[in-house]
């Protein structure tokens, strides 16, 4: 079971990336797949989330992204991707993808089993 989130780069304020989270070895159908941040100097915190198929793919958002970044599956490609735009300096941070079989707390990293290597995203002029 492999997780690969790729996408990230240097971006101006105000710009858009596309976070992919690719899933090797298995098919993300079946799980809920989050994703998570770390800034420099602080804790990992949760930006999306989107449930599995038994659960109508439910999207979750943090309030600090919601209305600029949007959770979206890709059943065909087992991909989920994160589409960030308007994005700010405050976004800069490396970006996780993570799977959970079962979901409480959507925000909660301790409830995801499986974690990608992370992306890191840089919003800066």
């Amino acid at each position: 079971v492999q997780l690969q989130a790729s996408g990230g780069g240097l971006v101006q304020p105000g710009g858009s990336l596309r976070l992919s989270c690719a899933a090797s070895g298995f098919s993300l159908d079946n799980f809920a797949v989050g994703w998570f941040r770390q800034a420099p100097g602080k804790e990992r915190e949760g930006v999306s989330c989107i449930s599995s198929s038994d659960t109508d793919y439910t999207t979750f958002y943090a309030s600090s992204v919601k209305g600029r970044f949007t959770i979206s599956r890709d059943s065909s490609k087992s991909t989920v991707y994160l589409q960030m735009n308007s994005l700010k300096p405050e976004d800069t941070a490396v970006y996780y993808c993570a799977s959970a079989w079962y979901l409480g707390n959507w925000e909660r990293a301790d409830e995801y089993d499986y974690w990608g290597q992370g992306t890191k995203v840089t919003v800066s002029s």
